[in-house]
């Protein structure tokens, strides 16, 4: 009887190993960036590309002294109109009829690749960026940590290496 018991319960415990893996949390760190295009039409793609360096642009000083992911989520959700604002007056500006939505969610990566880190597929909080039917291929990166703001110096934009610290700090 204890035999069967025993051998029960191995299986049990095999069977939640197998169904129920382990998390890690290890993506619970980080806030991505994902700004998707209307379409995968020549144009669209090219829009989003415009969009996409107004956008960091314009969040290297929102998130430049966030010390944290919750932080960093606030003043994203602060700005979400401001964000708006800069894809809307884009799109405007290229004769778009379509306008832009951001909000932020929790969502599935693939496996990505910045520098000496790679981020695993997975699930991740994220600004997402919408631009029109948001139907066509997308870009995505990391803002918490800033690491989609980094473009191999310790200039970026003209703001000095604040970021490249934050990163310093966040991986010491």
């Amino acid at each position: 009887m204890k035999y069967i018991i025993g051998l029960i319960s191995i299986l049990g415990i095999i069977l939640i190993l197998i169904f129920c893996p382990l998390s890690t949390n290890a993506n619970a760190e980080y806030l991505r960036i994902h700004i998707r295009a209307n379409s995968n039409s020549e144009i669209d793609q090219t829009v989003k590309y415009e969009i996409k360096d107004a956008v960091v642009d314009a969040l290297i000083p929102i998130l430049a002294d966030c010390q944290t992911k919750e932080e960093a989520s606030e003043k994203l959700q602060d700005n979400f109109d401001y964000i708006e604002s800069i894809a809307d007056t884009i799109l405007k500006k290229n004769n778009f009829d379509y306008k832009s939505n951001a909000k932020l969610s929790y969502e599935k990566f693939p496996t990505r690749t910045y520098g000496d880190l790679t981020l695993q597929e997975g699930f991740y909080d994220a600004l997402i960026l919408e631009l029109g039917e948001a139907k066509g291929d997308n870009w995505w990166c990391v803002v918490y940590p800033p690491l989609c703001f980094v473009n191999g110096s310790n200039h970026v934009n003209g703001f000095k290496s604040r970021i490249i610290e934050i990163i310093n700090n966040f991986f010491n």
